[in-house]
């Protein structure tokens, strides 16, 4: 099979697309012909070094969510029938023309989504419907902060949070996203480059003096020491992403006073049953709202696979509106 390649680390120029084995499925695994995948920063992230996929993923192919069909099961996998449209998560190995993943592990795409559309749901749905309708018990009636909100995660979250009968408001470093992200259930954002004196000001503004109820935090660093002060009382912050800082200088006063909960997550080291139980969750009551088009992926841009350095690029630039999605003819 055709398959990206790590060659070594560092820019784009370092991926490569080579002819490589074939996977194999095993006991109660699935053999998927992989149609469309989608980028992610952690894609960029390994490319660099920075980020090695877990034991058992592979090393030097990228890609973490892919849209297929069920080519083959293994021995005992018997959900799947060959041809059905599935998608899902895996810890590494999806930019290529074949992957194996558990069979419990995928969701069957609607019929309404195209490949490129279903590529760009799984990472960026599964992400923020755990974050948000799990993790933080989003309610109706709550408001949502959502920094970063023109990112593929930030959109899925205020489609999740309207969908739920929250409030969404974000934040962008760039004016465009912010009124592009309106239609699709922001009801307010906010310009943040530097300071966030104006978004404190802002944030008694929107929530009436009560201040968020729930933060999905997908860029970290001194956004964390602002939504700490930002907060209302038994608030949820939950921490995704890392792009501005690893670091931040928290008041636990304020943390302590406002009985606040902050959480970290992430979706790829978890062990194979958190897998499948975040993706079952996701099947029941994510995939419904996108077969009636409640919720709907968002394409930034699409490219074919042996176009990946371009689109390493792409998504590096830090321009993108929603998914780069990987076309696998």
């Amino acid at each position: 099979m055709k398959a990206v390649i790590i060659t070594r680390p560092g820019g784009p120029e370092v991926l490569e697309l080579r002819e490589v084995p074939d996977p194999k499925p095993g006991p109660g695994e699935i053999l998927v012909r992989v149609r469309a995948s989608a980028l992610n920063r952690a894609d960029l992230l390994q490319r660099r070094g920075y980020y090695p996929a877990p034991p058992g993923a592979p090393q030097e192919i990228p890609g973490l969510e892919f849209a297929g069909e069920v080519a083959q099961n293994g021995a005992g996998a018997r959900r799947w029938q060959s041809g059905q449209r599935v998608f899902g998560i895996v810890a590494g190995g999806a930019h290529a023309e074949y992957l194996v993943t558990h069979e419990r592990a995928v969701a069957e795409v609607p019929a309404n989504l195209s490949w490129a559309e279903a590529a760009a749901v799984p990472e960026v749905f599964i992400t923020a419907h755990d974050a948000l309708w799990k993790q933080a018990r989003l309610q109706a009636g709550e408001s949502v902060l959502i920094p970063a909100v023109g990112s593929g995660v930030g959109l899925a979250g205020v489609q999740l949070t309207q969908a739920r009968g929250a409030t969404a408001f974000g934040t962008s470093r760039t004016p465009d996203k912010l009124q592009r992200a309106k239609p699709f259930g922001m009801k307010d954002g906010l310009l943040v480059r530097e300071s966030f004196t104006e978004l404190s000001e802002k944030s008694q503004q929107w929530t009436s003096g009560k201040g968020f109820d729930v933060v999905l935090d997908l860029v970290g660093g001194p956004y964390v020491t602002a939504s700490v002060e930002m907060m209302a009382m038994r608030g949820r912050i939950i921490l995704v992403g890392t792009v501005a800082g690893s670091r931040a200088d928290v008041n636990l006063g304020r943390v302590m006073s406002k009985r606040l909960e902050m959480r970290g997550t992430v979706l790829r080291a978890r062990p194979l049953e958190e897998k499948i139980a975040v993706t079952e969750a996701f099947a029941f009551e994510v995939v419904p709202l996108l077969a009636s088009r409640t919720l709907h992926p968002v394409i930034d841009s699409e490219f074919p696979l042996h176009q990946i350095q371009a689109a390493h690029r792409r998504l590096e630039a830090d321009q993108a509106f929603g998914k780069v999605v990987l076309l696998v003819p």
